[in-house]
């Protein structure tokens, strides 16, 4: 792992790119299975499909998400090294290309992601941070206290 004090370019790994579909600020819980999911998590959580694929967000943040200009860089790839779900370069990089993603509802729905809106994440993600799903919890500091 690498210092939290370096200086890092961070690039997010093509697959979990739908993990950032999102307003910059909002927090969300995402999850899906890999090799270590259980399949008592499977059914259910993901109604026994292993491809399935969910995010959650509050329903405080749903206007924004529709409204939202959201923009990708892509990146080359020469200098950036693997690093969890990510790719870090320590060299200073120029993108090749600013994407806007454009209707992020939309984006979801082609992608075939299931989108939920719940009041409140912290129940939720304390149930699906206990599981053996592969799950994501992102600007959770951010979430309402219920």
């Amino acid at each position: 792992m690498h210092a939290l004090d370096e200086a890092l370019v961070w690039a997010v790994a093509t697959q979990y790119s739908w993990l950032y579909w999102f307003p910059r600020d909002c927090p969300r819980a995402c999850w899906t299975a890999n090799e270590h999911t259980s399949h008592e998590d499977v059914e259910r959580w993901l109604d026994g499909d292993r491809t399935r694929r969910v995010s959650v967000i509050e329903g405080g943040w749903l206007e924004r998400l529709r409204t939202v200009r959201l923009f990708a860089y892509r990146m080359p790839a020469e200098t950036f090294e693997p690093w969890d779900k990510f790719f870090v370069s320590r060299a200073t990089v120029v993108p090749l290309e600013l994407v806007e993603l454009g209707d992020l509802l939309g984006r979801h729905a082609d992608a075939g992601i299931e989108l939920r809106i719940a009041p409140t994440l912290y129940p939720l993600w304390e149930k699906v941070s206990g599981t053996t799903l592969d799950f994501s919890g992102i600007r959770l500091r951010n979430a309402v206290r219920a």
